[in-house]
């Protein structure tokens, strides 16, 4: 019976969404189907590097700062990305200046795929990750503990 009755729903639909089409009280706005198929770039309020306000006078601004790219860091969606970055911010992140935290912000607008071959050596940095000093501190933590646990051979060659 209920197979009845979503075949049922199933062939009825595309005709009320016609017919709500055709219908003058049926308003669309333009915003709203668009967001449906792809999201406007300034819905996202990603911190990015390039609207980065950083302000290490005031305590709280501070904190608040501190707080947010610990969070980016350990919450990537990309696990092992998460338990490397996260750990290393938690620790470095409060003997930071101002310049060590535009270059961990540059870093972690990077994409989680690229950033992963970077850091693990399976592929070459652009230059301007690989000159970047929390980067370069990441990548000597990733490959030391590879060294120690990895034995070479089993890894994937740049």
């Amino acid at each position: 019976m209920a197979g009845i009755r979503k075949s049922t729903l199933f062939l009825s639909l595309p005709r009320f969404i016609s017919n709500a089409r055709n219908c003058p009280s049926f308003r669309t706005n333009p915003i709203s189907s668009h967001s449906l198929s792809r999201p406007y770039l300034s819905s996202t309020s990603r911190l990015y590097s390039s609207n980065v306000d950083i302000d290490l006078s005031d305590e709280e601004a501070k904190r608040r700062l501190f707080n947010r790219l610990v969070y980016r860091s350990k919450q990537r969606g990309y696990l092992e990305l998460d338990l490397i970055l996260g750990n290393w911010v938690e620790n470095h992140i409060h003997s930071m200046d101002a310049n060590g935290i535009k270059a961990l912000v540059h870093v972690l607008d990077a994409e989680n795929p690229d950033l992963w071959k970077w850091l693990t050596g399976q592929e070459q940095a652009p230059d301007a990750i690989r000159t970047n000093p929390v980067f370069t501190a990441v990548h000597e933590k990733v490959l030391n503990n590879l060294d120690k646990h990895a034995s070479p051979e089993t890894r994937a060659t740049p």
